[in-house]
């Protein structure tokens, strides 16, 4: 909300309260709980007729510090409440002098500066990060809507830029933004967002969490240019400033506070097709598709059904349409015989027209209105109410739905919807309208996440949501909604992506080819090839076929070759991909996460990081111009072998086969020996490329299993012109291409010969020495 009116002046119809002077400070336990009045109240008298502020001071975790500012303490608590780790006995230091109140956790604390005027800051050992003084928070009184709100202001250095709060398509930098935490199904061309997370992280090296579900209105460098403000409706405001000091500690921190990503089963990357939306489609439709990828040699690896697998207007009662699908459990079984994974489509919702509504209605699995009565509207579907998934027997009834699809042979589900949720509405068990409105998200996906996790096991389960929450990046994958076929849609998408990656989430897609409208062939293979280089990627569509050849038979030629390419990286792929899991960092990773203390890629919004290693341009031209920046180093194409040099921007023009792929100096990738399927043995055969290893440097590739555990690692150390390879764990038949190296001295341990890149070596043993 906005509450200042320039710099003298607030809103008309507001009346704002501001902590001015600390009365008091207890510890409790491992608590500092700070007392602070709006005046001057060292006298008696002036202890009167006044509020007071109850700030306390804590740490759920060894380097995250919380604050909570409260007016009234006797509110009811209905919850819900974000799935936060929260862990006992945190080793807390903390101090209290005549002059401030401290309290440490790891190297960041919050101060309590005492005397005439109060300061809240937050110091990183000993130096000062961010914070607010006098008049940058308080409690506002709104007279217009007669309500009530907690606000807070943390300062911004100069440079400073802040970036998540969720899948935004907006540009990437936050700064100057106004931004309503509320989820809504806005598509990708608007500042609304599916998936709205009141986090955001600074190129200064620490993040801030809002600790409310409800909606946090945030005005970032906007209403007070080098103030993040945020405010909530309500009697107390609680965040948490969570430490560095580099952008991927925070979020390593921020992940382990709310939640790891889970590692997506390795056929997950592979190529999705679906039927599209509202195109017309039967089984013979779909063998036509899977048959036409077959006949033109175009690996596939996942077919889904979308929301025509029901019959209209009964959404989503999970019964298959008998006219267009008379057997689906036999279907089922023929794609698979195919050595396909099958997905359908599902949402939150279920149309009145639907049999077993009444059902729902009477056994009280429908939201209600305070009267008693169901919740309906007409968008979407006639008659339109939303399965109240506080009710354990709701859940039950709807996981039950969800396991006989299973059992049929579903492997997945795609969890659309979960944004419209309204709040003119009753919860069984009792929750805040206002903060369910998001949360639904998260206990949405939770309950499908469940259910996938009993009956095929939590190695396979995987999702493609599109609605989210705090917490919900542990129900992987989540996908960017609805876009536009252009090349404006194809960025904007991308920014939502970089934008989701720095909210904690490690697995992203989007829709090749844009969703509404039909893209022209350009567009299309353009997009193909930024689609292919995402951590997931789906052909779909709205109203139009998305199969290559229905835009030209070059189209089939881009699919095939960054398929095949995308398969043959899987052993790089899936140890980034393990690594969302364990430290939270996303595979496609903004300039500015990789490369912190690069200021040149603080704005970068059009590019990106695949993984730790491999940078990629994607192309929004048709005549394929691109101008892309690389940080300091030398870089080499993946394919085309040219070696650039960084610290500077490039222009390039590429055609639809190509974009610039850029892998980074002293990397050693691993590429396996299967082009056609993502999930197979990637430590056989596995070729090791190394790349401009530079003196006195040592590289590692480390090739996973199925698990995401390290089954073979090979290390590369170079001292003058002696390189020695070292290969530790299992593997059999591995080689090793020094890119650009045309001729070596000789090899101890192996055989070598010359290819078009550079020199490979064929390890003949777990120890290869090269002279260069």
């Amino acid at each position: 909300m906005k509450i200042s009116d320039g710099n003298w002046l607030i809103q008309p119809g507001l009346n704002v309260t501001y902590p001015v002077q600390v009365f008091d400070v207890e510890q409790q336990g491992n608590d500092l709980v700070v007392y602070v009045a709006p005046r001057d109240v060292r006298e008696r008298t002036w202890q009167l007729d006044t509020l007071m502020f109850t700030v306390r001071l804590f740490s759920p975790q060894e380097g995250i510090v919380g604050v909570r500012i409260e007016h009234f303490q006797g509110a009811l608590d209905k919850g819900p409440h974000y799935p936060l780790n929260v862990l006992k006995d945190v080793n807390v230091q903390i101090e209290n002098t005549a002059e401030f109140a401290e309290l440490k956790s790891g190297n960041i604390s919050v101060r309590v500066t005492k005397g005439e005027f109060w300061a809240l800051d937050f110091l990183r050992d000993g130096q000062r990060i961010t914070g607010s003084q006098l008049k940058n928070n308080g409690y506002v009184q709104d007279g217009n809507t007669d309500s009530n709100y907690m606000f807070e202001r943390l300062d911004l250095g100069v440079g400073e830029a802040v970036y998540g709060l969720g899948e935004r398509f907006t540009a990437l930098v936050r700064n100057g933004q106004t931004v309503e935490t509320w989820n809504r199904d806005g598509g990708t061309s608007t500042e609304q967002s599916y998936k709205n997370i009141p986090f955001y992280l600074t190129n200064r090296g620490y993040g801030v969490l809002v600790n409310h579900p409800e909606n946090v209105s945030f005005e970032v460098g906007s209403e007070k240019v080098s103030k993040v403000q945020f405010s909530v409706a309500g009697e107390y405001l609680e965040y948490f400033v969570i430490d560095g000091p580099t952008p991927k500690e925070v979020l390593n921190r921020y992940t382990q506070f709310t939640g790891r990503p889970a590692l997506p089963p390795a056929w997950s990357f592979g190529l999705w097709l679906t039927t599209s939306f509202t195109t017309n489609y039967d089984e013979a439709t779909v063998n036509s598709f899977i048959d036409g990828m077959a006949d033109r040699d175009l690996p596939l690896h996942v077919f889904h059904f979308d929301c025509f697998w029901m019959k209209a207007f009964q959404w989503c009662d999970f019964e298959w349409d008998p006219v267009t699908f008379p057997d689906p459990e036999g279907m089922i079984r023929r794609l698979k015989d195919k050595g396909l994974k099958v997905c359908v489509w599902i949402n939150p919702y279920i149309g009145q027209k639907s049999p077993v509504f009444n059902e729902l209605k009477e056994k009280g699995y429908l939201l209600k209105r305070a009267d008693g009565s169901v919740w309906q509207w007409d968008k979407w579907q006639p008659g339109l109410a939303i399965y109240d998934f506080t009710n354990p027997e709701a859940c039950q009834w709807y996981a039950d739905k969800l396991k006989g699809l299973v059992d049929i042979g579903v492997d997945c589900f795609k969890t659309d919807f979960g944004e419209r949720i309204p709040t003119d509405v009753v919860w069984h068990d009792g929750s805040d309208p206002q903060k369910m409105h998001n949360h639904y998200a998260y206990i949405y996906n939770e309950l499908v996440w469940d259910v996938l996790k009993e009956t095929v096991g939590e190695e396979e389960a995987v999702l493609f949501a599109r609605s989210a929450s705090v917490g919900a990046q542990k129900f992987p994958v989540h996908w960017g909604g609805d876009c536009y076929a252009n090349y404006e849609s194809m960025a904007e998408s991308l920014r939502g992506g970089l934008s989701i990656g720095l909210s904690g989430f490690g697995f992203w897609s989007h829709d090749i080819g844009g969703f509404e409208n039909t893209a022209p062939a350009h567009v299309y293979k353009r997009w193909c090839a930024f689609g292919l280089f995402s951590s997931h990627s789906r052909l779909h569509g709205s109203k139009s076929y998305r199969v290559p050849w229905a835009y030209d038979d070059e189209s089939c030629d881009v699919v095939r070759h960054f398929t095949q390419l995308k398969c043959r990286m899987m052993p790089y792929l899936y140890r980034q991909a393990a690594l969302a899991r364990e430290v939270g960092t996303p595979m496609l990773r903004a300039m500015m996460l990789e490369f912190p203390d690069d200021p040149a890629c603080d704005y970068l919004d059009r590019q990106y990081m695949l993984g730790d290693a491999m940078m990629v341009a994607p192309v929004f031209s048709e005549a394929g111009d691109v101008q892309f920046y690389l940080p300091e180093g030398r870089w080499t194409h993946l394919w085309h072998n040219d070696e650039v040099q960084g610290s500077r921007w490039h222009k390039q023009k590429h055609d639809f086969q190509s974009l610039p792929v850029y892998v980074r100096e002293n990397t050693l990738l691993a590429l396996g020996n299967n082009s056609q399927k993502p999930d197979y043995a990637w430590h056989k055969g596995t070729a090791f490329q190394l790349f401009n290893l530079t003196d006195g440097c040592t590289a590692v590739s480390e090739v996973p299993a199925a698990d995401g555990s390290v089954v073979f690692t090979l290390t590369a150390s170079r001292l003058g012109d002696t390189v020695t390879v070292k290969g530790e764990g299992v593997a059999q038949d591995w080689s090793i291409c020094l890119r650009n190296v045309q001729q070596i001295a000789g090899v101890k341990g192996g055989s070598h010969a010359g290819s078009e890149w550079g020199v490979v070596v064929k390890a003949q043993g777990s120890e290869v020495v090269i002279r260069l």
